[in-house]
């Protein structure tokens, strides 16, 4: 029987977890959340109006106001587009370079592999929150701070993984049988690097846009990271929380954004093994 009958015989959820389907569709929710912002509603996320603060859900405000009257759903959909976007660009300019140092090291092997692992340690070995915030204090209140300081973080995770993917790949007879029959790098990487390590870097990826989608939300509460009046999910908790007795489901709404942000990033990849 072929893997394809095999796996019809599966029960759905066997095939594809009802948790991974749940996590793909609060993504694709925040994803678009994340491309249309404030104009998903049409309201300005900055516009004041001080005779409308700490209001509750209502027709005009369905998530209410905050402690200047602004739009809190606005808000939190420009924290959305600011947090998603934020991580997304570190994910992606961290898992390109690191998952090519990665293939080189482990094609190359011999002092390339060992320069470029010593270099990978150099680096791990600083804290990664300390490399955060040596970045923004350089440049207080700029998202450019956590955007190379994240970068700079994430990519050793990629290239340490691609390495040791990479080298059982690499010495498997498939590839072996590939290169004795004239195919090039390219084909090796495309044939049988890609589909090896791929399922491995969704993993990480997922994983390290949580991280990073945390970390700048830590870093604006404690008023290192983003600066108000920007709306991001961090900086709204810390304005909101000296108004929790007199509206304590304000301050909720960014807490729970950030939640269902890191939940469904861990829920879309559960199961999978690296």
């Amino acid at each position: 029987m072929s893997n394809q009958a095999i796996l019809a015989t599966l029960p759905v959820e066997r095939r594809f977890p009802i948790w991974r389907v749940l996590g793909i569709v609060l993504l694709l929710f925040l994803a678009v959340c994340a491309v249309m912002g404030p104009d998903l509603i049409g309201v300005d996320p900055f516009k004041q109006s001080l005779m409308h603060t700490l209001q509750s859900p209502s027709a005009e405000h369905w998530l209410g106001t905050d402690h200047l009257g602004r739009d809190m759903l606005a808000r939190l959909l420009s924290g959305a587009q600011l947090s998603l976007s934020l991580a997304a660009l570190s994910v992606l300019t961290a898992a390109i370079p690191g998952t090519i140092l990665g293939i080189v090291a482990a094609w190359r092997g011999g002092w390339t592999e060992r320069g470029l692992t010593l270099f990978a340690d150099a680096v791990l070995a600083l804290p990664g929150l300390l490399l955060v915030l040596m970045l923004a204090a350089i440049s207080p209140g700029s998202w450019w701070a956590l955007y190379v300081g994240l970068s700079l973080t994430l990519w050793v995770e990629y290239f340490r993984y691609t390495r040791q993917r990479a080298r059982v790949v690499l010495s498997e007879p498939s590839v072996e049988s590939s290169r004795l029959l004239g195919f090039g790098p390219m084909h090796v990487v495309r044939r049988h690097l890609i589909p090896e390590i791929g399922p491995g870097l969704l993993t990480i990826a997922a994983f390290g846009a949580a991280t990073a989608v945390t970390a700048v939300a830590a870093l604006g509460f404690v008023s290192v990271g983003i600066r108000p009046p920007t709306a991001e999910w961090g900086v709204m908790m810390t304005q909101l929380l000296p108004y929790w007795r007199e509206a304590p489901f304000l301050i909720f709404q960014p807490v729970i954004c950030l939640v269902i942000t890191v939940l469904a990033l861990h829920l879309s990849v559960g199961g999978r093994k690296l």
